[in-house]
């Protein structure tokens, strides 16, 4: 039988709270010693970018000495010597040198292949705009020069081909003039072009001076 007095009551005491504070260490040390937990976060997702549109087919016009005159479409980094072939290539009387074949194609396009005898004189448009009024030649230089009609062309008998060779004449206003011809009967004077739509006075005096209407 364990007699407790003052002393002994102290010592208890003490022992007991020195092993409160040994067991309370014990605990924190323990959960301390736990691992922390790893959270692997998966990235935001990234916008894909919008994809770049590939450029349409160009749409251009091949005429003169070609075996098949007519509107291609051809690819948007082409060149002139693909639109030649696709139109079938040159034919016999075609003037291929005033060709420059490595031109690079552009929208609405006009090609005009000339002939020996068209170039005998003086070289004719080959390369052309249709709302220029005139066609443009590449010189041996690189540099640009204007070029007219080198013979009057008569507006009773010529084709859309040649008609539209006239300054400020495209493949839409010669198949107008062609039609009105056939409708109303072949031009009496040249003034008489003014009725055709899409001729008026200005257009007139561009043309006058390189169109007939024969004897």
């Amino acid at each position: 039988m364990i007699v407790l007095n003052k002393s002994n009551l102290l010592s208890y005491l003490i022992v007991l709270f020195v092993g409160v504070i040994i067991g309370g260490a014990g605990v924190a040390l323990v959960g301390q010693a736990q691992p922390t937990p790893i959270v692997f976060q998966p990235p935001a997702p990234t916008a894909a970018p919008d994809p770049t549109p590939t450029p349409g087919p160009l749409r251009i016009f091949v005429n003169g000495a070609v075996a098949a005159p007519a509107v291609y479409e051809l690819p948007h980094d082409g060149i002139v010597q693909q639109a030649i072939e696709r139109a079938g290539g040159f034919t016999d009387e075609a003037n291929t040198a005033v060709v420059n074949l490595a031109l690079p194609l552009f929208e609405g396009m006009q090609i005009f292949v000339p002939t020996q005898d068209e170039t005998a004189a003086q070289p004719p448009a080959v390369v052309s705009e249709p709302a220029r009024s005139v066609g443009v030649e590449l010189g041996a230089g690189g540099e640009t020069a204007v070029a007219a009609p080198t013979s009057l062309v008569n507006i009773n008998s010529a084709d859309v081909a040649e008609l539209d060779t006239l300054p400020g004449i495209g493949p839409s206003t010669a198949e107008k003039i062609v039609e009105y011809r056939e409708t109303n009967g072949p031009f009496a004077t040249i003034d008489e072009i003014t009725s055709v739509s899409g001729i008026g006075p200005a257009k007139f005096e561009q043309i006058q001076s390189f169109i007939t209407v024969g004897e």
